[in-house]
């Protein structure tokens, strides 16, 4: 073993040492000293990375993202007691920015001390599997990409991960009450990246990471890690922004009806970019990404505008009648701005992905009746699971409901992808306009 994978252990090792947790039983975020929280990151930082690590580099990829998005999540419910859970540069930078708007977050003392230890933890993380594999990641553009295809990426899904971080996790007019599913939406969005933007970029949407992986490889040449991080804090700063627009009342403004629409723009464009950006790429879990995609803005955007993100979605809300403030006029407005974004997401993929696009239409070897019937039939599951779980007064669930929306997802996507695309949703249909 080399001296810098024993020093990078050793640190480890006493930095659990260091968090007692027996000690810390009963104390909250703010009781917590602030060594303690920066333990606490180190760990969450060092911990979701090491396991990508070994399934980039032993042959088993594939799964990196899955590793990285559970080992985020239940580390995330794991220490978010401690310290609300950062673990990347960009998370708190996100935190930061929206503080000094005016909003929930954390000044600048704490943020500076955040971001120290979380390239720590990632430095120390690339040592140990660098020291084991005799290698580490190839930072930059996937086959035939260009730097502002990826650095486009991970500016895009920077912002989504983190702008589903402070609704789920620091949003005041959501969370006073608190919720039990921040970890599993903040784990979903790293799992739609991974797979959306990952052939692009690698998807890995954290400054830590990255530079950890560049500076535990800098004898192959360092540098790529600083163009990657300047885009996602960015899209940290721009997260931020969202956050103002979609929850005033945090930001002590007034709402106004344009909120909500702001919300099922968001919400659609980064469902339909993702729905784009799987299937372009051809991976076996493009329907994983998109549930997840899907599961993480339904619970970030959930009490701002309902999260219909689909135009189905909406007129069963409509017809239903369970939704009194959801009238013709504005099911209209929303129908509107779900399609005028996902044309605009179409857009964006195709540039992406050099101009290229898919076909809305049977896939080979099936007839437009078969497409026809499976589209009606997994488009109405999803609706029926939605009135369900987040809309009908005596069966909606405050906890479970973007769970059951987004693995609806993955029944019609499983079932049905080969036969019709599985699209559910005419916004997804929509993109054709534009690609």
């Amino acid at each position: 073993m080399s001296i810098s994978t024993r020093a990078s252990i050793a640190c480890h090792i006493e930095v659990c040492e260091v968090l007692d947790i027996s000690e810390l039983e009963g104390m909250g975020i703010v009781d917590t000293p602030l060594a303690l929280r920066c333990a606490a990151e180190f760990i969450g930082t060092f911990l979701p990375f090491f396991p990508v690590g070994f399934n980039v580099l032993s042959g088993a990829a594939i799964f990196g993202g899955l590793s990285l998005a559970t080992s985020l999540s239940v580390l995330t419910y794991a220490l978010a007691g401690l310290l609300g859970a950062n673990f990347s540069p960009a998370v708190t930078l996100a935190l930061f920015v929206s503080k000094k708007l005016g909003g929930p977050g954390i000044d600048g003392a704490i943020a500076s001390s955040y971001v120290a230890v979380q390239l720590l933890g990632g430095l120390a993380s690339g040592l140990c599997f660098v020291n084991i594999f005799a290698d580490s990641f190839r930072l930059g553009p996937g086959a035939g990409f260009s730097w502002l295809d990826a650095c486009a990426c991970e500016f895009l899904y920077s912002t989504f991960l983190c702008f589903v971080v402070l609704n789920t996790t620091a949003a005041r007019t959501y969370n006073s009450e608190g919720n039990q599913f921040y970890g599993l939406a903040i784990g979903a969005m790293v799992l739609a990246a991974s797979y959306a933007a990952g052939p692009i970029s690698g998807g890995l949407i954290n400054p830590a990471i990255t530079i950890g992986a560049d500076l535990a490889g800098a004898g192959a040449g360092f540098g790529k890690s600083l163009i990657y991080a300047v885009f996602q804090l960015l899209g940290a700063a721009f997260a931020a922004l969202l956050f103002k627009a979609v929850r005033p009342l945090d930001f002590d403004e007034h709402e106004t009806p344009r909120t909500r629409l702001i919300s099922e723009m968001i919400g659609t464009f980064a469902l339909v970019l993702t729905v784009g950006l799987a299937v372009l790429a051809k991976t076996a879990l493009a329907v994983v990404a998109i549930a997840g995609c899907l599961i993480a803005m339904v619970y970030a955007l959930g009490d701002v505008s309902g999260a219909h993100f689909n135009p189905a979605v909406t007129v069963a809300i409509l017809v239903s009648g369970h939704d009194p403030e959801l009238t013709p006029k504005r099911a209209g407005y929303y129908v509107g701005a779900q399609l005028l974004s996902a044309i605009f997401a179409g857009l964006c993929f195709c540039l992406l992905h050099n101009g290229n696009s898919f076909a809305v239409a049977p896939g080979e070897g099936f007839s437009m009746a078969a497409a026809t019937v499976a589209e009606m039939f997994f488009t109405g599951l999803l609706a029926f699971v939605v009135l369900g779980v987040a809309v009908a007064p005596k069966t909606k669930s405050s906890q479970i409901f973007g769970v059951a929306i987004g693995f609806c997802i993955l029944i019609g996507g499983l079932s049905v992808g080969k036969v019709s695309g599985a699209f559910m949703n005419p916004a997804v249909s929509a993109k054709s306009l534009a690609a």
